[in-house]
């Protein structure tokens, strides 16, 4: 990959989150403002923690996107609530996953059924983003996933990749999402750099049955940090180098996954971009 490519990949990149106790600060403390930090929500840690993470970023200056996840929404006055807060707190993007609520809280079984509603009011954002799954998801079929995107690529204005620790299949999926006609840019979701240690107690963190689910969709980052020289990030690119660097492939930033190792994570970033001679300015991929 083109030392510039790399340089404007780094530069741009935005952090996902936990909304968990103290992540604010954390970010405040280790972080410029302007980045973009995306705020995850999940039944342990409630939709609120989202939305009053996602406030509090903002007003310190960070371009922040909380997951508005579609089955914890009770229905479209929720959502009019929520698109009304939003707007108030001046964010203008969003993620829409469909989430993991089971039973769905209302009549959203999944993200299309939120976005077709979404679509019919006055929101403020600028910037939607949907899931995508270079791996089979754990609950839900390839095919789902594959027509799932694509019903949504009307309502979206980009893909954001789920883990894999596979470059070549990161590209060849990235390469079969092309050929089917889906053209939305796409934010490749990469680990960032994660200490096994440091994501087990992460885990202890959000509730008992929420971390279940945390280890178990995220096996492979445990698997991958317990073998010998654990993941690195840098190798990852490097090796995906050929997608990165075809425009056609349509990858359009770095949507990093910290598991709340900011520190960890902005400090390797910032090395990367040292050692490529790379400007610590912030600058939105959009």
């Amino acid at each position: 990959m083109s030392q510039a490519t790399l340089r404007t990949l780094l530069s741009t990149a935005r952090y996902e989150i936990l909304p968990t106790a103290g992540i604010v600060e954390r970010v405040g403390e280790y972080v410029a403002p302007g980045r973009e930090i995306t705020v995850t929500a999940s039944t342990g840690l409630t939709l609120e923690a989202t939305l009053s993470t996602a406030e509090q970023l903002q007003a310190l200056g960070f371009r922040a996107v909380p997951h508005i996840a579609a089955r914890m929404i009770h229905g479209r006055p929720e959502l009019t609530e929520i698109v009304d807060r939003l707007a108030e707190a001046a964010i203008d993007r969003i993620f829409v996953p469909a989430g993991d609520a089971t039973p769905p809280a209302g009549g959203y079984v999944g993200a299309h059924d939120l976005l077709v509603d979404l679509s019919s009011m006055a929101a403020p954002f600028q910037h939607i983003g949907v899931s995508a799954y270079p791996e089979s998801h754990p609950l839900i079929p390839d095919d789902v996933t594959v027509q799932a995107m694509w019903d949504k690529r009307d309502y979206a204005t980009h893909l954001v990749s789920n883990l894999c620790f596979d470059p070549t299949t990161v590209a060849s999926w990235l390469a079969r999402v092309r050929a089917r006609g889906i053209e939305l840019p796409l934010m490749l979701g990469i680990a960032g750099k994660v200490e096994l240690a440091k994501l087990a107690r992460v885990a202890t963190k959000i509730g008992v049955g929420e971390s279940t689910r945390f280890l178990r969709k995220n096996t492979a980052t445990f698997t991958r940090m317990a073998k010998p020289g654990g993941y690195n990030p840098r190798k990852f690119l490097d090796r995906l180098a050929p997608a990165l660097d075809d425009q056609d492939m349509g990858v359009a930033g770095l949507h990093i996954y910290t598991f709340n190792q900011i520190k960890d994570t902005e400090v390797w970033r910032r090395k990367q971009l040292a050692a490529l001679g790379g400007a610590e300015a912030v600058s939105s991929v959009w």
